[in-house]
């Protein structure tokens, strides 16, 4: 049994087809997908995804490259949404972006911030973003003390020194369709010195298909590529990589009562 990590069911790439799509998952054995929502109306989304399936759950958030679009009543909106539906079990994805020159630096950090004290007000896990911003996440994070709630590195691309001081701080790395490309040494070195249960998958769909669908729309049901790629980077069988994972989904982002 799969648990995809992350994911993005809600996105318009799925307009014509998502009950399929959804529907394929489970077939294909994945029996809980975390959809993320990252402003308004994907956060409105994914709360409809959550009511419609019992086993989709949500991580709710504004992503770094939205902050434009935020403010603070939208944190008020996301605090009272985790207050009354246990099946939110993080806030994300949120972070740093620095891949677009649009998306002003210190506007980013100012509201990771933000999320990273609304998460610790709240008690729940965190979802972190993290592109081409590798050392102010970590000063970011260590800043406000992220350590104290935890959560997941979203699919990490980060160097095994920066994986030890997330480890440190008590987060996990999720992985997702890059560890099948060829070309990605780093994320495929990291998993497979990671200790047991800091570890776990996405597919990030529609994003970072695997291989042999890269350049793709991805899909939750993709997820058991990643794990056999996951499997052989780890030195173990199929059947016990989706077991670890999972085990490692459900403790770091466990259902709550409210």
């Amino acid at each position: 049994m799969w648990t995809d990590t992350h994911a993005h069911l809600d996105h318009d790439q799925y307009a014509l087809d998502r009950d399929a799509v959804i529907d394929r998952a489970w077939n294909n054995d994945v029996h809980r997908v975390i959809n993320v929502g990252f402003d308004r109306a994907t956060i409105e989304a994914t709360m409809r995804l959550v009511e419609a399936y019992d086993w989709i759950d949500a991580a709710i958030g504004w992503h770094p490259l939205e902050v434009h679009t935020v403010g603070e009543e939208h944190m008020d909106w996301i605090a009272q949404l985790v207050r009354t539906c246990g099946r939110i079990v993080a806030i994300g994805e949120i972070g740093l972006d620095y891949s677009r020159p649009d998306a002003p630096k210190a506007l980013q950090q100012q509201w990771f911030r933000t999320q990273i004290a609304l998460a610790r007000q709240l008690r729940v896990p965190i979802v972190i973003h993290n592109r081409d911003a590798h050392a102010d996440t970590i000063h970011i994070m260590e800043q406000c003390h992220a350590y104290d709630v935890g959560g997941v590195m979203h699919c990490f691309g980060g160097s095994w020194e920066m994986a030890r001081i997330c480890i440190e701080m008590g987060f996990s790395l999720s992985f997702g369709g890059p560890i099948t490309y060829k070309n990605a040494k780093t994320p495929k070195e990291v998993l497979a010195r990671l200790p047991e249960d800091r570890w776990m998958l996405e597919t990030d769909a529609p994003y970072l298909a695997p291989h042999p669908f890269r350049g793709t729309r991805n899909e939750s049901a993709h997820i058991a590529i990643i794990g056999e790629a996951a499997a052989t980077l780890r030195g173990v069988d199929v059947p016990t990589a989706a077991r670890i994972a999972t085990q490692n989904a459900h403790r770091v982002l466990p259902r709550r009562t409210v």
